[in-house]
């Protein structure tokens, strides 16, 4: 026998073992109730929500560490997301309000704060605080892995999702929870798109465009962010989109145009080279011209330059070419054509779409008709339309409220991926949406409480809102529901809508359009709090469940209720005033309880005992239960003696209504502020 043949069948098999480790390592399918997919802001923030219920899941991201996006984007390194460290407040929940890159965990320190306490962060820092927040709450999170396709299979235990990545591993689970983010650049298709440099790639330092002519298509914060840094170098910079610039301190949307970014503007008023124009991007041509260079000293030409011009399909001879005559460009035939001279550079800053490429036909959602079809169609709690059990999370989710809300930034979406979170538990754990049991004499200062302190409805306004379910002497109070989803509540909440009735909470700006800087911007009177411009309360009471969205009034985020509060608007953003917002309020409360929520002193209570068959209900929860408010310090003691003040051990239960002063409680108005009762 060879000697050497030992070594070779040795060898055989050792190759043939680490070949079906290898087939076992990068074909095996591993199996979980939830895959999140993506470990940006939006899938961190999940997964802890399901860490925290102790869940199966994994999170799975196809780069080396969290938040991989912000690693490149934005290019300039500033992120526009404010970070208002000192509020003037210790309360958690109200600096929320101010804090725009936090993630919600129950953890107090937990905090942006800790990787920077600049207002306008650099993009470095939030990795950093992503990856804390992995670290310190033990997140299950698979790096690595490229998810390039995912399908949907139905077995006999119901609809599966599978995701394969790059080494043919698949990843099987129940729910699927997208949290990709937008990164696919949004492209239009125009003849000499191909000219056109894009905000991806483009050079960051402002010395490559000195003395150039800059075109950028394209006029949101991504748009401004590039022209703003390169105002000092080039020689000028036009922008160019199908709409004019929408400013987010008029539109109150934080997607539009920043102040941060917005110096262009002044130079384009102020008449300093640069500016701003309108035209469909479809209809555009980018066309080049050679054109001989000035001879140099010495008798040598310069190189010949290639200089790009704006023109206009309807002016080329040949659609498919980019290369223009004199005769096709826009000079010839406007000879004031605003953009007619040539410029160096056209950079195309037009945002981003959600990768769709990924999604078997079995499993892709439709494309959304919101943002140009850039985003998938989600119903109002965030399913995939005709993806039963895939759930789309943070920017991509800005479907449901594009344009309106707050839902695509992270101080929107953290609160919308806990209303997912809720729902889920629902829907798959049987655990019905959380909720506060309360007394109806409590319910004025909860609500109080709410308006002034919470965040979620106060980022995400018009979109979740506070649900208070009436049960005649109590009430449920259900935090940050889905508004859109307000006919299905049952459903996905668990819990039933009683026969009397329920009042939404949601906080709202007027419709009106205004000079936002003009001297009647702001509404102060309370009779006229209907007509508030600025964020303000709104509390919605309906006899029974709204079963249709679609017949709402324009505008308005719920339909046309029962009977209708606004609190007006106020400066501070603090409701708490006794005559404009608190007694309007009781008012209003009480014509939807059809009872009497004042407060009164123990003595008051006692005498309307003795003389009224039903005492208002605040003296049967308060004072027939040994609890009461005396007047001056000897009825106190009186009542002490007597028994009817409250223990200390009761202290914590009995202090419902002290937001009423006593010059309250007699005095009553006719009408409530904003209240229009049976529209």
């Amino acid at each position: 026998m060879d000697p050497s043949l030992p070594s070779v069948i040795l060898f055989i098999l050792i190759g043939y073992v680490l070949s079906s480790f290898d087939n076992r390592h990068h074909n095996v399918t591993r199996r979980y109730d939830y895959c999140v997919l993506g470990a940006g802001p939006a899938g961190l923030q999940m997964g802890y929500f399901l860490s925290k219920a102790r869940r199966n899941y994994v999170i799975l991201e196809r780069n080396s560490g969290p938040g991989s996006f912000f690693n490149k984007y934005p290019r300039h390194r500033k992120l526009i997301s404010i970070n208002k460290i000192y509020t003037g407040r210790g309360n958690r929940e109200f600096n929320l309000r101010h804090d725009w890159n936090s993630l919600l965990s129950d953890k107090p320190d937990l905090l942006f704060k800790r990787v920077s306490d600049e207002f306008y962060p650099p993009a470095d820092a939030f990795p950093q605080y992503l990856s804390l927040f992995v670290g310190e709450l033990g997140l299950r999170v698979q790096y690595g892995v490229d998810v390039g396709r995912i399908r949907a299979v139905q077995s006999a235990t119901g609809r599966h999702y599978i995701l394969t990545d790059q080494h043919a591993s698949d990843y099987t689970c129940s729910v699927l929870l997208v949290a990709t983010g937008l990164w696919v650049p949004h492209t239009v298709d125009f003849v000499g798109a191909d000219l056109v440099e894009g905000y991806e790639s483009i050079s960051t330092n402002p010395e490559d465009y000195k003395d150039q002519a800059v075109l950028i298509l394209g006029k949101g914060n991504s748009a401004f962010e590039t022209a703003q840094s390169i105002l000092g170098r080039a020689s000028r910079v036009h922008m160019l989109s199908s709409s004019p610039v929408r400013l987010a301190w008029q539109t109150h949307y934080v997607g539009d145009l920043r102040a941060v970014n917005n110096e262009l503007i002044d130079t384009y008023q102020l008449k300093s080279l640069d500016g701003l124009a309108e035209a469909r991007l479809e209809k555009i041509v980018i066309a080049q011209q050679k054109e001989e260079g000035e001879r140099r000293l010495g008798g040598k030409k310069k190189e010949k330059r290639k200089l790009l011009y704006l023109t206009l399909n309807k002016y080329m001879h040949s659609r498919n070419s980019f290369d223009a005559t004199q005769e096709e460009l826009p000079g010839h035939h406007i000879d004031n054509f605003p953009m007619r001279k040539p410029y160096d550079r056209v950079i195309r800053c037009l945002g981003f779409r959600f990768n769709f490429s990924i999604f078997d036909s079995s499993a892709c959602p439709p494309n959304s008709e919101n943002a140009k079809g850039r985003l998938p169609e989600l119903t109002p709690w965030y399913e995939g339309k005709n993806t039963p059990g895939l759930f789309v999370l943070g920017t991509a989710s800005h479907s449901r409220d594009y344009r309106s809300s707050a839902g695509g930034f992270v101080h929107g979406f953290r609160y919308t991926a806990r209303a997912v979170h809720r729902l889920l538990e629902h829907r798959y754990h049987r655990n019905p949406w959380p909720s506060t049991q309360l007394l109806t004499t409590h319910l004025q200062s909860w609500i109080l409480k709410r308006v002034d302190e919470a965040s979620g409805p106060y980022q995400m306004f018009e979109v979740l809102g506070d649900v208070i379910l009436l049960r005649g002497s109590r009430c449920e109070y259900l935090e940050e529901f889905p508004l859109q989803a307000l006919p299905q509540l049952s459903s996905l909440s668990g819990h039933d809508v009683s026969m009397h009735g329920l009042i939404v909470v949601v906080m709202q700006y007027g419709k009106k359009k205004i000079d936002y800087l003009g001297r009647s911007r702001a509404e102060t009177e309370w009779t006229n709090a209907w007509k508030s411009n600025f964020l303000h309360p709104v509390l919605y009471y309906y006899k029974t469940l709204p079963s249709e969205m679609k017949l709402r009034p324009n505008g308005w985020p719920l339909p046309r209720p029962q009977a209708i509060h606004h609190i007006v608007e106020d400066f501070l953003t603090e409701w708490d005033a006794p005559i404009s917002h608190i007694q309007p309020l009781r008012r209003f409360l009480e014509h939807c309880l059809q009872t009497d929520l004042r407060a009164f002193y123990a003595e008051s209570c006692f005498h309307l005992s003795l003389t009224h068959r039903t005492p208002p209900l605040f003296c049967q929860q308060g004072y027939l239960k040994q609890q009461g408010i005396p007047r001056n310090s000897q009825l106190r003691q009186r009542v002490h003696d007597a028994g009817l003040t409250h223990t200390e051990r009761d202290v914590g239960t009995s202090d419902a209504d002290s937001t009423f002063p006593n010059y309250l409680a007699p005095a009553g108005a006719s009408v409530s502020s904003g209240l229009k009762l049976d529209l």
